[in-house]
């Protein structure tokens, strides 16, 4: 007996010391959409609520108890067949954040003191229909570093993204701003005219800059988002967000790396254990898997997370940060053990090449990638466990996949010296592009590894000016990873049809054509 009271005295001074506290309460069906557990209303067995890193499921009574320290956010997985409540800015009720002495004091301040723990943390949830074929919005950094940028935000893509009708829910993949953390809330706003439930990853650009450890860096994020790593589920998919950027960087103390404190790893292992293995799980984070460079993703951490995914035969990755466009595919060389690759779709972004470049007819900067890709936003398709992707270039008919770059008229003696590229924006380093010219037979393109001419043709009207050029300099250009060529045989004088196909890793084919006029 003496033995066990040691024992829970040991217990209860480790939890006093550590501010720790269990967190009770129920997840309902809420039926009169009050936002509140009434007396007649249900509770719902099964769903997930977690202190994000570890997860329980409610009893058949819908409660649920979580044990929280003093830097806790409680939310809940939403379910699939429910839908949360939504604030003003269809911004989900999900969470309750616990920071009894609120955030430290910081430029961008985080959350105020929460004070006590309530004695139940409830979380309503509303039947919805919800089809195993859907599609969503994906966005790329919005990262508006001002005000006007966040209008050419709102103007250039958000205006007209939201007349297309069909999507369920929308994600953007973190650097929503440009490290102006007050730019949170306007984002906020911004994105909530899309009228859909929308989710949000944190991105280096929306850290708090001022802390000295990794834990605190999402205290803005939080203020205005709630949880940087949470979870969720729609259809036959479930839908896990991570906070991948690790600052200060552990190494040299400067600036961020890509990674995953052990609480994240453990989180996604934890909210996995309640998720069956034929669901379609998609991760979402900010910085791309693979290591670029000094602020590339931990191979170490990578390894953990395909190894918690091993058992998952069907899965999905989305990244951004790169501001170019790119289908990243893991192997055994990368420590993928599935028997198919990871397929991380690094995404093209909504501020292109950060707001740069000539205006169009809005008055809104072009800004193509620096890979040649235009500006645009990814469209996931997913029927059950499987999963689709389209690119929609703003300001371009859907159907616009390809761009095409050459001449329009050359003199008939030097046509061969010309070449024309192919610009697919949505391929992969697998992909085939052939072509063929007036209804001849088709020809494989040459894969290229090198610049999009077209974009070196748009900066050098910025490096080539005689007279000033408006709007802001494009950046360099990199190697694309979606670059095709043919060179033109010689051809007699007259009009000549090119027409280009692509077959994407769906299966699907893509088109374009080119007229050229052949001058004797």
């Amino acid at each position: 007996m003496k033995k066990l009271y040691w024992s829970l005295l040991a217990c209860l001074m480790t939890s006093s010391v550590l501010g720790q506290e269990i967190a009770r309460g129920t997840v309902f069906v809420d039926a009169n959409s009050n936002g509140k557990l009434d007396r007649k209303e249900v509770g719902l067995e099964g769903v997930s609520v977690s202190n994000g890193r570890e997860v329980v499921q409610t009893d058949r009574n819908g409660k649920y108890e979580l044990p929280v320290q003093n830097d806790n956010i409680i939310f809940v997985v939403k379910p699939s067949g429910y839908q949360l409540a939504k604030d003003a800015d269809n911004h989900s009720k999900f969470y309750y954040i616990h920071k009894p002495a609120g955030s430290p004091a910081l430029k961008y301040p985080g959350v105020t003191a929460t004070g006590k723990l309530p004695k139940s943390i409830d979380f309503a949830l509303k039947e919805a229909e919800e089809p195993q074929a859907f599609s969503a919005f994906v966005f790329g950094d919005p990262q508006a570093y001002t005000a006007e940028e966040m209008e050419f935000f709102k103007k250039g893509v958000v205006d007209e993204a939201k007349t297309r009708k069909g999507p369920l829910f929308g994600i953007s993949l973190g650097d929503l701003v440009g490290d102006d953390l007050s730019l949170h809330p306007s984002y906020k706003q911004t994105i909530g005219q899309m009228g859909l439930p929308w989710y949000n990853v944190m991105g280096n650009h929306d850290m708090n800059y001022d802390v000295e450890q990794d834990s605190l860096a999402d205290e803005g994020f939080e203020n205005t988002f709630g949880p940087a790593n949470y979870s969720f589920n729609v259809g036959d998919a479930h839908f896990i967000v991570l906070d991948d950027i690790i600052y200060p960087h552990p190494q040299t103390g400067k600036g961020y790396q890509g990674g995953l404190r052990p609480d994240q790893i453990e989180f996604v292992a934890n909210d996995l254990k309640f998720v069956p293995k034929d669901k379609l799980i998609v991760l979402a984070f900010h910085i791309p898997l693979n290591p670029e460079n000094g602020k590339g993703f931990r191979n170490e951490d990578r390894q953990k997370l395909f190894d918690i995914l091993a058992a998952y035969p069907n899965t999905l990755g989305l990244s951004a940060h790169t501001h170019y466009q790119q289908q990243n595919l893991y192997t055994s060389e990368h420590g993928w053990k599935g028997a198919k690759p990871f397929h991380e779709y690094n995404v093209g972004t909504t501020s292109g090449d950060w707001y740069s470049g000539l205006p169009n007819e809005q008055g809104v900067p072009v800004s193509t990638m620096r890979d040649g890709t235009p500006k645009g936003y990814a469209i996931l398709n997913i029927d059950r466990n499987q999963y689709k992707f389209d690119y929609k270039v703003v300001g371009k008919d859907d159907d616009y996949s390809i761009g095409l770059f050459g001449p329009s008229v050359v003199k008939a003696k030097y046509s061969g010296r010309y070449n024309i590229y192919a610009n697919f924006f949505l391929g992969s380093p697998n992909d085939q592009v052939r072509y063929r010219i007036d209804n001849a037979d088709w020809i494989i393109m040459d894969k290229v590894e090198g610049t999009d001419p077209a974009y070196l043709k748009s900066l050098l009207e910025y490096d080539g000016a005689e007279s000033l050029v408006v709007g802001r300099r494009p950046s360099e250009p990199v190697n694309s990873a979606h670059l095709w060529k043919l060179k033109l045989p010689k051809l007699k004088a007259g009009k000549h049809t090119v027409e280009v196909e692509a077959v994407d890793m769906f299966g699907r084919t893509h088109s374009a054509k080119k007229d050229i006029e052949v001058i004797q």
